[in-house]
């Protein structure tokens, strides 16, 4: 998709009584949005993760490349029996805190998500016809290779978002600890789709 203005996000936060965090009395009072894209293509990084936040009267974004589907490998072989987990398009209060994915600094769950449960295994993204789960399920936020950008998903997701480029992903980083001395170090997350730009 093209990549939407800081506008455009607010319409589509608003139009869905999402809360947008505008209080600019501190720097990096961050707003974490995720766009899920149209494309659907599997194991490809073709979605976007936005962050943006006021300060001073002017508003900031920043946009990576991203996914916030699981790849194909772990559709097929999902580490739950019940089927590996899609974040459910939504807005989550005070999802994420500073913590560790596997051994580095990432954003970690904190309160719960939905996703539906994709468990047919035949390498098709179910967004609607699985079952839906709300709870604690270890859904990230995490980069994918250390040292360069990715292409494809394969095993970097099983239901977290993960962000492409590990450049990105360091610059969110050390956003959210700017914003954790300001703001707290719980991050709310909202991911909208596409179709909701229309």
């Amino acid at each position: 998709m093209k990549y939407p203005t800081i506008d455009s996000i607010l319409s589509v936060m608003k139009s869905k009584k999402y809360k947008v965090f505008e209080d600019d009395k501190k720097n990096y009072n961050l707003n974490l949005i995720g766009i899920r894209t149209n494309t659907n293509k599997l194991d490809s990084f073709d979605d976007l993760f936005t962050v943006s936040w006021k300060f001073k009267g002017q508003w900031n974004l920043l946009i990576f490349e991203a996914t916030t589907d699981p790849g194909v490998f772990m559709l097929v072989q999902p580490m739950n029996s019940s089927g590996t987990a899609i974040v459910k398009e939504g807005h989550y209060p005070k999802l994420w805190k500073i913590g560790k994915h596997k051994t580095y600094k990432a954003l970690a769950q904190h309160s719960n998500i939905t996703v539906v449960r994709d468990f047919n295994r035949d390498r098709k993204l179910d967004f609607y016809s699985g079952k839906e789960y709300t709870g604690k399920f270890a859904i990230n936020c995490h980069r994918a290779n250390q040292f360069k950008k990715s292409i494809e998903v394969g095993k970097w997701s099983a239901g977290c978002q993960v962000i492409a480029d590990p450049n990105d992903f360091n610059v969110l980083m050390k956003l959210c600890d700017e914003s954790a001395m300001n703001w707290g170090d719980k991050f709310t997350y909202t991911l909208l789709h596409e179709r909701d730009f229309l």
